[in-house]
């Protein structure tokens, strides 16, 4: 079977969206290697059904670890046996493009967001101008791609003429939110997977530029629970001086990083999820973040921003109360929705329920598995 190489800047430990990627294909037949970078802190690798690899790097941050993180990867990628290089987002497209063109491979970019309109590049206008040399150069030379929502492949398409396949980034199903739903339908009363859920709201993720913690968290001086934050990412020192200045220190608690699998146990115990994005770029308001879909499959209900994707997904399952903004006031006025409604609640746990037998890992490797079928065989 065919070999592929995905290419990613991360330590991999963390990355839940290609360790199902990978997996899936890897279980195919295919020889899967996933590659990443090692830091020092970095935790030892889980055991895969997929090669893993880690390039140590002296820079960590900034352009000369982009510079030099690339080179490593171009010079490996050469000795390396391939039958296909899958890029991972454009912070890796360039040494895939030019290994695959000298080695006559082919390749694959996987867009998990408009990389070129997150806020921490759109607001620098030098940073701006550099990854959108790269993106102009680079992506019109990947006839063959997927990425997360309808609403990204529609740009791509659009600024390059580019038609990439959509692969959601959504969780594994839990086969305990099956057996709920078999107990809805053949029962009058709705159940729940976690009836009582403990009263804190959660937010997982990166804890980066353009998640709207700017307002939510003062916005939690008007919500009378407690918000937990899993993640970590570059506005953790920020989101820790915006708790400090707010003195919210016992009602808003940075619970730090965690692996996948203990993370998805601590999520099925909130009261409900929390997917914000700041509407400053285009990849935010385009997004379809893959906590959204976490907050499904464990039968949490969740606040979420009423851009397009979500807003499509909603108007199927409504699992979600949208907002039309991320003011204070919105945040506050949502939450405390969420908190005092139980009507509104157990309907949308309820449907959380329903939608998970549909938006889960197991439905959408399908589109995965037929995308490499078709270009490799």
């Amino acid at each position: 079977m065919p070999n592929i190489i995905c290419t990613v800047t991360n330590d991999l430990t963390y990355d839940q969206r290609m360790i199902r990627i990978c997996t899936t294909l890897a279980q195919q037949g295919y020889t899967v290697t996933l590659v990443g970078r090692k830091l020092n802190q970095s935790e030892a690798l889980q055991q895969h059904p997929f090669v893993q690899k880690r390039l140590f790097c002296w820079f960590t941050k900034g352009p000369l670890f982009y510079a030099e993180y690339n080179l490593r990867l171009f010079f490996w990628l050469l000795l390396q046996q391939a039958d296909c290089i899958c890029a991972i987002d454009l912070d890796t497209i360039l040494p895939c493009y030019f290994a695959s063109q000298l080695k006559r491979t082919k390749r694959v970019y996987d867009a998990h967001e408009l990389f070129c309109e997150m806020k921490e590049i759109v607001t620098r206008p030098s940073r701006y101008r550099m990854w959108k040399r790269i993106e102009r150069f680079a992506v019109p030379k990947f006839r063959y791609g997927y990425t997360v929502c309808e609403p990204i492949a529609e740009e791509f398409e659009k600024m390059y003429n580019v038609k990439y396949e959509v692969v959601r980034n959504v969780p594994v199903i839990n086969s305990q939110m099956v057996k709920g739903v078999r107990h809805t339908e053949n029962n009058t009363q709705p159940s729940t997977l976690n009836p009582k859920p403990s009263t804190f709201l959660l937010y997982q993720g990166a804890v980066n530029e353009g998640r709207s913690f700017e307002t939510l968290i003062p916005a939690m001086k008007l919500v009378n629970v407690s918000l937990h934050i899993y993640g970590d990412g570059n506005f953790l020192a920020q989101t820790q001086t915006l708790i400090a200045q707010n003195q919210l220190e016992e009602k808003v608690l940075l619970k730090g990083k965690l692996k996948p699998a203990e993370l998805k146990n601590i999520t099925s115990t909130a009261y409900a999820g929390i997917t914000l994005f700041e509407n400053n770029g285009l990849s935010n308001y385009l997004s379809l973040a893959n906590r959204f879909f976490d907050y499904i499959q464990a039968g949490v209900p969740q606040l979420c921003v009423d851009y397009p994707a979500y807003r499509n997904i909603n108007n199927q399952f409504e699992t979600a109360l949208l907002i039309p903004d991320t003011s204070e006031e919105t945040i506050a006025k949502g939450l405390n929705k969420l908190l005092s409604d139980p009507v509104l609640y157990a309907r949308l746990k309820a449907n959380c329920q329903k939608a998970a037998v549909v938006l889960n890992w197991q439905e959408e490797e399908k589109r995965l598995i037929n995308f490499y079928k078709k270009l490799l065989g």
